[in-house]
């Protein structure tokens, strides 16, 4: 049976129960239902730690996904003990670190706003992140940071909402990624918005975000780096200008 994937409407979801449905061989554990995002479209799977009945803990240091969106796979560190198929466990997410990816991978959206170009790739991490796009135009990373800050403060709402499969084939062009296309297969695609009424964007997305954008903190443009003739890396960073080489 798919996974319900309990992340998918509440971002802020840090811990809920479970039971077993599968462990594989190699120890990965398989559950009904999961707060635990899953490593995809350039965020990492959280870590964390599974509760057992007597209290005692199973770390996880991974989470994937299976054969295909539907199967998320929860992958022990080395040395933990195995469950039972059956029994009921209490999920645990590392917050600290997973509420800075949600900061990091709102900032990116925030970039594609700043940056309207194609994205031709991009990677979240808890304290710099990257985002690449398809230009070769040359632009200055103090003026898009100090664009990226007035959104940022401006407080914009964060939220989802939902489309299907035949309406996301139907606009491709809300799609920025140029390498990567939205999961479908699941029924229903989910669209990240910012703003009253979607104003200041929306787009396909399967990550975790904060709700609103002053969440996402002080940040900026640390590099911007050439990586071909029309290409261009801008890497992400918290705290203020300076602070980073």
């Amino acid at each position: 049976m798919p996974v319900n994937a309990l992340f998918r409407d509440d971002f802020y979801l840090s811990t809920c129960e479970a039971v077993v449905t599968a462990v594989h061989e190699d120890g990965g554990i398989e559950l009904d239902q999961t707060c635990f995002y899953a490593t995809s479209g350039g965020q990492p799977g959280d870590t964390g730690f599974l509760e057992r009945a007597d209290g005692s803990k199973i770390e996880l240091g991974q989470t994937k996904h299976g054969a295909d969106k539907s199967i998320i796979i929860h992958v022990p560190t080395e040395g933990q003990a195995s469950p039972d198929i059956g029994e009921k466990l209490t999920l645990h997410v590392d917050w600290p670190r997973r509420y800075k990816l949600m900061r990091m991978h709102t900032a990116c959206h925030l970039l594609s706003v700043v940056c309207p170009w194609p994205i031709t790739g991009a990677a979240v991490g808890e304290e710099e992140s990257r985002v690449d796009f398809d230009m070769s135009e040359t632009i200055d990373k103090d003026e898009v940071t100090a664009k990226l800050m007035a959104l940022v403060e401006e407080n914009h709402p964060v939220f989802l909402t939902w489309i299907t499969d035949e309406e996301l084939a139907a606009n491709p062009d809300i799609v920025k990624s140029k390498n990567v296309r939205p999961p479908l297969g699941l029924g229903r695609v989910s669209l990240v918005c910012i703003g009253e009424n979607s104003a200041v964007d929306s787009q396909p997305c399967g990550g975790t975000h904060v709700s609103k954008t002053q969440e996402v903190g002080e940040i900026h443009i640390a590099k911007i780096e050439k990586k071909g003739k029309e290409n261009r890396r801008f890497r992400i960073r918290f705290g203020k200008p300076g602070a980073s080489a």
